[in-house]
């Protein structure tokens, strides 16, 4: 991990990367297009047996609209300019002013308590759980996570970003090991995230215990050729050899099947990045819930 800081203070980057939060609206950095143009990073997932592979990216543009709430493209070193600029009260390094130290500093004052020692403000998060205050801000879309970190009474920056899930993972380990090498803290840190990473790989195992794949060819034989929802819009229904698909517009997975405890069948999309959508089978209907909501596509035709 230290590395990672060390190479983020270095004049000559080759990597270009993706940050996902901004609070700039018209920089070239937030054009998609343009950016991946160039020597730009590519998202990765693991796949339903754990192995790296290119995520499902394409969904990550509906942040376009509610831009900017994120998916911004730039650089490690020019995110660490950013926190140069934090960690010098809006001060740019010729000494001119960016923004007021009033201004910057008001951002940072609590707005919603988080936890015991953590706070949010404008866009920032304040941590002083440690006993020393860490101000950050992260993101995260498919196959991207990052953050970005500064010590105000130290002077210390760090950034991360990362194009793989389970990125997130690392994310706030990071800001551990940071606080560890910095002030001799107690080394918790690499302990953590091999954990974290453990339990995440060992659940994705389970998961793929319970699924068939390619789905079950007598299951898949029984649905419509397309379903509509009136809030969330067609599935389209195909087969790619012995693989069954399901086709949603902006993007499309192929599906497993999972036979549940009551007797229902599931069918689940496992495209890298955007794997584990579940769609119960029902009579002519498909159900897709969340936490607070129940979508059921019917069959067309």
């Amino acid at each position: 991990m230290a590395s990672l800081v060390e190479a983020s203070k270095q004049p000559e980057c080759p990597y270009e990367v993706v940050l996902v939060a901004s609070n700039v609206t018209d920089a070239p950095g937030l054009d998609f297009a343009k950016a991946q143009q160039g020597d730009a990073a590519t998202a990765h997932a693991p796949d339903i047996d754990g192995k790296p592979a290119l995520a499902e990216a394409r969904t990550n543009l509906s942040i376009l609209p509610v831009r900017p709430a994120g998916g911004a493209w730039s650089s490690v070193n020019d995110v660490m300019k950013y926190v140069a600029m934090e960690l010098a009260e809006g001060k740019l390094p010729d000494g001119t002013t960016y923004i007021s130290k009033e201004a910057l500093l008001a951002r940072r004052a609590p707005q919603v308590a988080v936890g015991t020692d953590v706070t949010y403000g404008m866009g920032l998060v304040v941590d002083n759980q440690y006993g020393t205050t860490v101000v950050h801000h992260g993101g995260d879309m498919i196959g991207f996570h990052s953050d970005m970190i500064w010590l105000p009474e130290h002077g210390v920056g760090a950034v991360i970003l990362t194009n793989a899930d389970p990125g997130w993972l690392i994310r706030t380990v990071f800001r551990r090991k940071l606080l560890e090498v910095l002030f001799d803290g107690n080394a918790e840190a690499d302990a953590q995230i091999a954990a974290n990473a453990k339990t995440f790989f060992d659940e994705l195992a389970a998961e793929r215990k319970l699924m068939t794949v390619p789905a079950d060819p007598a299951e898949a034989g029984k649905l419509a050729a397309s379903y509509a929802n009136p809030a969330l819009g067609t599935i389209v229904v195909g087969r790619k050899g012995a693989a069954t698909t399901f086709d949603f517009g902006e993007w499309s997975s192929e599906m497993a099947t999972r036979k549940n405890p009551d007797g229902t069948i599931s069918f689940l999309t496992i495209v890298p990045g955007f794997s584990g959508l579940e769609f119960v089978v029902g009579d002519k209907t498909l159900t897709l819930r969340d936490a607070q909501h129940e979508y059921v596509f019917k069959a067309r035709g």
